[in-house]
């Protein structure tokens, strides 16, 4: 039998060939395969919310505020391809309702905008964009839509379908269509400005839709944030990770909460692979305060170990400014992220070792010499099953057998499941073998690739920990959902931000009032409104107001996610510079 080093089929008990294998459980359809040899793809964030310095738009937004100086989708495209790439998602209706292209089936689009004298459609000249680069286009459509007067009643279904015929018919080939799973709430709603409720599960009469995009895009995969209704299944978290035990299996019925979406399910009876998705700088539309803030190259780095490495895809967002472009500081960090991939593993060590040998399940690897390493990637060949449960990784150093821990994990000893791709990083070793075993499998493991590598030490930068904290403030509350901070003296404030508590929705805040005072009893009101999206994404919410002088500011928690007691992680307001 024929042994290669890139390319090995690994029994427990032996080996054996591929085409003498069977497929084992359930197993991904031939558009999931393509979907997952993608591996990274950008998320493309542009609406209304770019002009409002919002997350999410309430529906009444002044269609005059769209009108960009240089929109050019070409550079978007080109910096996506430079960042390694492979496709673009672009959120062609956001919540608030604005449609990216001239849908004859609204008014509220960029066919009454300034821009271009309402003659574009962003959506098109993307979708040319992506072909001339070479790159897959998909689109996003939110399904809540806080602009339509019907929303909530049958007849918005009607409507939503239209639009999605629409978007399928007319721009290509779509590679992935996305739907939000931010479902009814406040909004205008035609002007009724009201609030209102839908069952997600049910309201949005999803069988048939999906026929529809099955029907009209074959080869488009549907992400959802259910798990049980489309081909690919939300994560968990907008945070850029997904469990490091990950199967593409889910239950075909039921509900799915975080640690199904974030783990997979061992024993799922449908192939169901995580697609993990966050942003290159804080919030997924573009806002300035967020300029110094783009992901420093050791979290970028962080996030591909944890969603790619751990047998899913990155989908990573690259927000437009306000000009129309991709700002410069998100850009070239996007393109030093590829670079730095391309350099970490363009040199497999496994190719420069003599042939291996198989002992009892384990794979070993005899290096020529003492050889540094930090880095072990897997692969199985999913197309016949995802079978790995539990591994080991082990180093001869010095003559003496040493385990080899997942550094990304608080317990890195249980090292789980591998799928379409698993990269274990650990602390670098000079070593003379490593040994591989599979210590658990639900079938046969058939493993296509393994590869060995050594990665440079990147400094983590200050900003990825979270852990900057305010000092100086004198914080108390006057009741459960309502801070006060007293300076002491008069000074003049422009903005004032506020990080959520973390890993918890208890006492997270998602609308709020602010209010300025300089004696305590007399109270000017600064701005009130809604942290949008803050329960998926709790990163550092910013508001600004006018210059204000004040001693105290006052903070009410009008509505929480969970619990009755106002939380938060950090605070944070100075005064102007003069």
């Amino acid at each position: 039998m024929r042994k290669t080093l890139l390319f090995l089929v690994l029994y427990l008990m032996g080996l054996s060939c591929w085409s003498q294998s069977k497929p084992y459980g359930p197993i991904p359809s031939e558009k999931q395969l393509h979907w997952q040899e993608m591996e990274m793809y950008a998320f493309i964030h542009y609406s209304m919310n770019t002009y409002t310095d919002q997350e999410w738009g309430f529906g009444n937004e002044d269609l005059k505020l769209f009108n960009p100086s240089d929109l050019d989708c070409r550079q978007w495209a080109r910096v996506c391809k430079q960042a390694g790439m492979k496709g673009i998602i672009f959120t062609a209706k956001h919540h608030c309702g604005f449609c990216m292209w001239p849908s004859k089936y609204t008014e509220y689009s960029v066919k009454n905008t300034p821009w271009k004298d309402g003659k574009g459609d962003v959506v098109k000249e993307l979708a040319d964009a992506c072909r001339e680069e070479g790159l897959k286009f998909a689109v996003y459509l939110s399904p809540w839509d806080r602009n339509h007067p019907d929303y909530g009643k049958p007849e918005y279904i009607t409507y939503f379908r239209n639009q999605l015929r629409e978007l399928l018919t007319q721009y290509g080939d779509i590679f992935e269509v996305w739907f939000d799973g931010a479902n009814g709430g406040d909004g205008w709603y035609g002007g009724a400005n009201e609030v209102r409720r839908i069952d997600g599960r049910t309201y949005y009469e999803w069988a048939e839709t999906f026929k529809m995009i099955r029907e009209l895009q074959p080869n488009a995969v549907i992400w959802n944030d259910g798990g049980d209704r489309g081909d690919l299944r939300w994560v968990g978290t907008e945070a850029g990770n997904v469990g490091e035990t990950n199967w593409s299996l889910m239950p075909s019925e039921g509900d799915t909460p975080y640690h199904m979406l974030h783990f997979g399910v061992e024993n799922g009876d449908v192939w169901c692979p995580g697609e993990t998705n966050t942003s290159i700088r804080p919030g997924w539309f573009y806002h300035e305060t967020g300029n110094e803030h783009v992901k420093s190259l050791s979290k970028l780095m962080d996030t591909y170990y944890k969603s790619v490495g751990r047998n899913s895809t990155l989908l990573l967002n690259f927000p437009i400014a306000p000009n129309g472009r991709i700002h410069s500081n998100d850009s070239l960090r996007g393109i030093a992220f590829k670079k730095m991939i391309d350099h970490i593993f363009k040199k497999n060590i496994v190719k420069e070792v003599k042939a291996p040998k198989l002992t009892s399940g384990s794979y070993i690897i005899n290096f020529n010499k003492p050889t540094s390493f930090n880095r072990f990637l897997a692969e199985e060949n999913i197309a016949l099953g995802q079978r790995v449960k539990k591994f080991t990784l082990e180093a001869l150093v010095d003559g003496q057998w040493r385990s080899l821990k997942d550094a990304l994990v608080d317990n890195g000893d249980g090292l789980t499941t591998v799928g379409h791709r698993r990269i274990i990083c650990f602390p670098t070793v000079k070593a003379t073998k490593l040994r591989f075993s599979i210590t658990d499998t639900k079938a046969e493991p058939i493993i296509k690739k393994l590869g060995v590598y050594l990665a440079p030490e990147l400094t983590a930068d200050i900003q990825d920990s979270g852990e900057k904290k305010s000092s100086g403030l004198h914080i108390f509350f006057s009741s459960p959902t309502q801070m006060m901070i007293d300076w002491d003296q008069e000074q003049t404030f422009t903005t004032f931000r506020y990080l959520p508590p973390q890993g918890t929705k208890d006492g997270l805040i998602t609308h709020y009032t602010l209010w300025a005072s300089t004696d305590w009893s007399h109270w000017t009101k600064l701005a009130s409104g809604e942290f949008s999206n803050i329960v998926n994404n709790p990163i550092w919410q910013t508001i600004k107001f006018p210059a204000t002088k004040a001693r105290i500011i006052k903070f009410d928690a009008d509505r929480l996610a969970e619990g009755s007691r106002m939380g938060y992680g950090d605070i944070d307001i100075h005064p102007k510079r003069k």
